[in-house]
């Protein structure tokens, strides 16, 4: 039976409390959904759906309330257990605790529901998501971050014992920018990753080099970037608040006797109020400034500041769709929008006449400039701007009439300018690659008088995570 009640909290916040609840979908952003008995829809972020559960209710807003279980009556049989020892704290694989066969159904599903909902698109039959082969430890770069407040969990905080070590090397705890986790062991990256962060955290411990501390802007040790690419390179980059030449060169050095397997080694001295490295001088300290990547018989030259698809198995799935979408048979001139370090129009230009990649970062651009060296490609040219300031006649004039367009851009979507002009040129097709599904939908829709859906399919780039990518085939009518 269910149940629903009011009680006042402290602070004279009032929360309601349901009873009997069962969570029956998952929804955005990892959270779950259920229905209140009033029909307004309660967020959930701690359950599965199929759980049945008491609710405490925190936010309510007119259409919908925001809440955490706080007692199972049922528990889902979707649920499996977490691999990870620190699921319950950390934020960043939420759905760990769902059997993945049933985060992919979620996914697909999402994509669906946002191109129908918010697209208002006619869909065809809908190619089935493809899923990981790996699951865990798929990640190719991770950051981590150092701090001399660690985030305490509430036993902790409520023993009586003094904590006199507070020094951290882990992921930020959501909404609290200066707490960090600590992190024994992550499952998004394969070893030696999780040996290389240990170890320097202990070698910081033991050798008395101080941990960041964001809130006095104070410290030594910062943050680490690790990537470890497809080919088995590794590159360390480690980020000092100040510079220390003593204890910096014996922190590296052990490093480097430590794993000598390391393919690079190198470190930046940021002082500035914030972590980003973009804006950043980096030294290299040992080996080479740069690790490569490797996709069919393609070579890409990765630095530290270099964009690359995190996942690169599931990115070659991915880059598979997209060509084959693409159906090119030489003959094409493509346009790739949002081309990052070109690693799609390097994919497809052997099926190409010519293909233009566009991409705002110019460091991108020179990565990718490099990466076509590598490879012996003559039938790519790269640019870099906004593509709303690029994408114009001239620039169409210069380089002719594409064929077909291909556009990956940011969760933000595309600008409205990048789609009128799309339209405006009316190329045959479209292939349109998006991490945000709703955004995606947002631009399929200016579109639709224009063009059709010919196919649609979700990649899961993400496993654990609520993340999917989408990829869609339109051709004008």
């Amino acid at each position: 039976m269910l149940k629903w009640y009011i009680c006042k909290m402290a602070r004279k916040k009032t929360q309601t409390i349901f009873e009997n609840i069962e969570v029956i979908d998952a929804g955005a952003r990892g959270k779950t959904v259920a229905k209140a008995p009033d029909g307004r829809v309660i967020f959930l972020t701690n359950t599965v759906p199929g759980d049945v559960v008491d609710i405490r209710t925190g936010k309510k807003r007119k259409a919908y309330f925001e809440g955490t279980a706080i007692k199972f009556h049922k528990y889902s049989d979707k649920r499996v257990e977490p691999a990870c020892q620190h699921f319950e704290h950390c934020g960043g694989c939420k759905w760990q605790n769902m059997g993945y066969e049933h985060q992919l159904a979620y996914k697909e599903n999402e994509v669906k529901n946002n191109l129908i909902r918010i697209g208002h698109l006619e869909l065809p039959e809908i190619t089935p998501i493809l899923g990981c082969k790996d699951i865990y430890f798929y990640r190719n770069k991770m950051e981590f971050s150092f701090s001399n407040s660690r985030w305490l969990t509430v036993e902790e905080i409520n023993s009586k014992e003094e904590i006199d070590n507070r020094n951290a090397c882990g992921f930020h705890i959501a909404g609290m920018w200066d707490k960090i986790l600590e992190i024994e062991k992550c499952h998004l990256q394969e070893d030696p990753s999780n040996q290389i962060r240990n170890f320097i955290k202990e070698f910081g411990i033991n050798n008395d080099l101080e941990f960041f501390n964001p809130r006095e802007q104070s410290g030594l040790l910062r943050t680490i970037m690790l990537r470890i690419s497809s080919t088995g390179e590794i590159m360390v980059v480690i980020q000092f608040f100040k510079e220390d030449v003593q204890k910096r060169e014996a922190l590296l050095n052990a490093l480097i006797e430590e794993f000598p397997q390391i393919t690079s080694l190198q470190y930046v001295i940021n002082g500035k109020g914030n972590d980003t490295l973009y804006d950043q001088n980096i030294i290299l300290f040992k080996g080479r400034d740069h690790i490569f990547e490797e996709m069919e018989g393609l070579k890409f030259k990765i630095g530290p500041k270099s964009f690359y698809q995190t996942n690169s198995a599931q990115a070659y799935e991915l880059y598979k769709i997209t060509r084959d979408f693409a159906n090119l048979t030489g003959n094409e001139i493509v346009y790739d929008f949002y081309t990052g370090t070109g690693t799609i129009a390097q994919f497809v230009a052997k099926k190409a006449k010519k293909v233009i990649g566009v991409e705002s970062v110019p460091e991108a651009i020179a990565d990718a400039k490099i990466n076509a060296q590598l490879n012996n490609i003559e039938n790519v040219e790269f640019y870099a701007g906004d593509m709303k300031d690029v994408f114009n006649n001239s620039f169409i004039r210069k380089h002719g009439q594409p064929d077909v367009i291909i556009t990956d851009p940011p969760r933000d979507g595309m600008h409205k300018n990048v789609v009128e002009k799309i339209l405006e040129i009316s190329p045959k097709r479209i292939v349109y690659v998006s991490c945000n599904s709703a955004t995606q939908a947002r631009d399929l829709s200016l579109m639709k008088e224009h063009y059709k859906i010919v196919k649609t399919q979700a990649v899961d780039m993400f496993p654990q995570t609520y993340h999917v990518e989408n990829v869609v085939l339109l051709e004008l009518k």
